[in-house]
Order: structure tokens, then sequence, then C-alpha cells
């Protein structure tokens, strides 16, 4: 089944080389056609990272699109001591 990277990956030559195809027949420098080929493949791959970015199947059953899947927790880290001594912080002033 081909999907959206697929075709970013099919495209990226066509549109470096498309241009430079097409310069002969319309009379445009091949500087300048190499120039708007990569340009314009130069954002199709910056939408296919960015924009619409490959997710794993797993992120994307639980609704996590567009984010890294990577589960993070910023809270603090506590100690845990029952015996109500307690640990003071090593970075309290």
């Amino acid at each position: 089944m081909t999907g959206y990277h697929d075709y970013v990956l099919c495209l990226i030559p066509t549109l470096v080389l498309g241009p430079i195809a097409l310069s002969s027949v319309v009379g445009l420098p091949v500087r300048v056609a190499v120039a708007v080929g990569g340009a314009a493949a130069a954002l199709l791959v910056g939408h296919a990272m960015f924009v619409r970015g490959p997710v794993t199947r797993v992120a994307a059953e639980n609704g996590v699109v567009g984010e890294s899947s990577a589960v993070v927790n910023d809270a603090p880290a506590t100690v845990n001591d029952s015996s109500g001594g307690g640990v003071a912080p090593s970075d309290a002033d």
C-alpha cells in the first residue's frame, strides 16, 4: 500500500530533474531550472518531515499524531520514605 511518504520519495527526483529537462524546451537557463527544482524538492521534503511527519501505527491509534510517541514524565523525582524522617533535597537553599 502506497502512502504519502512513498509519493514524496518518487516526487523528489521528478522535481529536481523535471525542470532541467523542460529548460531546454522552454529556453530557461539550466542554472535557474536547478534552483527552481531544488527549492521545490526542499519544500516537499520539509512538508513531509515537519507538517505531515511520519508517526508509528501505535501512536496514531492512541491519538498521538504530530507528537513524539515517547512518554516523558516531567514531574520532579520524589523519595517515598515511610519512616517520616525524610531526606532533604540536595539543591534546597
